[in-house]
């Protein structure tokens, strides 16, 4: 019997994994990963100790044991037996990448589909090359359909989480400026997450197409594919009615959904999609839809006693922060106010983006907080105010309470924006 099938017969009968000796739990297998700031290998007898199923390691240990592995990578041996794993369950596998959006439509991709089968989605935002491998150990042998989340801020991402979780369909979000340092700019998007693209189309394996998106729709004929739109095209086709909350038409039902703006608009749609093309009930779809609510600092509608919030701190890069800006200045929200923060990973894009963000705030002439070295940099409206840090704002509203407004924050996950929440 091999490493590999040794230790994958002992996962079965164990209570998970874990590759993290701080949370390891009785029972569960630990992986002993290697990272900049940490080595796992370090730990190896502790975990054993502490009644480890087993343990996998990538370097010799001082002291032998029936359930220590030593192998020669054991991030990879993690990926080999999480797509050993993912051949042994029945579940036709969903994956989802793009820019913005990814974790909000896999939600509500997860609820439309469990209305008619066993589903399992990605936890969090588990979608790297640990998260995905993770994900695939936790998927259990009578699931039928699993969604698997894919993030990636580099080219020969996709295709290595593809490689591992070898999915049936998949579906791309949409190709924005994220993770532009990363990925070389916006061609460097789309080349990187089209990859899900290449691997579907070489293993004639399928796709869910936006047809709203050029880019998408230009695919069309190379990928076997359903698709949808909100302009009379493709095969599910939306009638768009949203107003402050997202809501459309589709086959004479409406559906009205507690998600803010029209970029989330192709997130429902998408999931919706998806149930129909499985053959989901229309009724049921309608059902998990609107009961789906928004959280997590994605969209988040907070009402506190003093104000209205809108919490989109989750994460932010310059399409989905144009959006939002759009989306909140279109509204009929009243006493408006915006508390915006730095993207990241703009590399060297990241002066002339968070410029071209600002002037946006200009033309909405709403009050706006800015916060972050980069927004501060720029030339700034005078209907802004800017703060170098986010203790600065913090600060700033401990001294000058704000009360009746209805507040848009929004900014990237490392400006801890949330922090506001308490204060507002």
């Amino acid at each position: 019997m091999s490493i590999l099938e040794s230790v994958y017969e002992i996962y079965t009968h164990s209570s998970g994994v874990n590759t993290d000796s701080r949370t390891l739990k009785r029972g569960e297998v630990f992986f002993a990963l290697k990272g900049e700031n940490f080595n796992g290998n370090q730990f190896a007898k502790t975990a054993l100790n502490e009644g480890a199923a087993a343990v996998v390691c990538d370097e010799e240990q001082d002291f032998a044991h029936h359930l220590l592995f030593v192998v020669d990578d054991s991030l990879k041996f993690l990926q080999e037996i999480a797509n050993h794993h993912r051949h042994q369950c029945q579940a036709k596998y969903i994956a989802i990448t793009g820019s913005n959006g990814k974790t909000t439509t896999k939600e509500l991709m997860r609820d439309v589909l469990a209305t008619s089968f066993k589903t399992q989605a990605t936890q969090g935002n588990f979608n790297n090359h640990i998260g995905v491998p993770l994900t695939l150990l936790s998927i259990e042998k009578d699931t039928d359909v699993a969604i698997i989340e894919m993030g990636a801020n580099h080219q020969k991402e996709i295709e290595a989480l593809c490689a591992i979780a070898e999915p049936d369909y998949g579906y791309i979000t949409n190709f924005g400026k994220a993770h532009l340092e990363g990925f070389g700019g916006v061609e460097g998007v789309i080349k990187g997450k089209s990859e899900m693209y290449t691997y579907l189309i070489q293993r004639d394996k399928k796709a869910l197409l936006n047809y709203d998106d050029a880019i998408q729709k230009s695919r069309a004929k190379e990928l076997k594919h359903k698709s949808f739109s909100t302009n009379g095209s493709g095969d599910f086709q939306f009638k768009n009615t949203t107003r402050e909350f997202v809501s459309f038409k589709i086959n004479s039902i409406e559906i009205k959904t507690q998600l803010l703006g029209d970029y989330n608009l192709s997130n429902v749609c998408a999931a919706v999609a998806f149930g129909l093309w499985f053959g989901a009930d229309i009724h049921d779809i309608k059902e998990a839809c609107e009961s789906y609510v928004p959280d997590m600092n994605r969209s988040e509608i907070v009402e506190t006693n003093k104000n209205k919030i809108i919490l989109d701190a989750y994460n932010a890069n310059p399409t989905s922060m144009y959006a939002s800006i759009e989306n909140f200045t279109k509204s009929t929200f009243q006493n408006k106010l915006m508390i915006l923060g730095d993207m990241f990973e703009m590399g060297e894009y990241a002066k002339e983006e968070h410029q071209a963000i600002v002037e946006l705030v200009e033309q909405s002439e709403i009050e706006t907080f800015f916060t972050g070295e980069e927004l501060s940099n720029c030339k700034l409206p005078s209907n802004t105010i800017s703060f170098k840090t986010t203790n600065d704002l913090l600060e700033h509203l401990e001294a000058n309470p704000i009360i009746d407004r209805t507040i848009l924050i929004k900014g990237s996950r490392g400006m801890s924006l949330e922090k506001t929440k308490d204060l507002l």
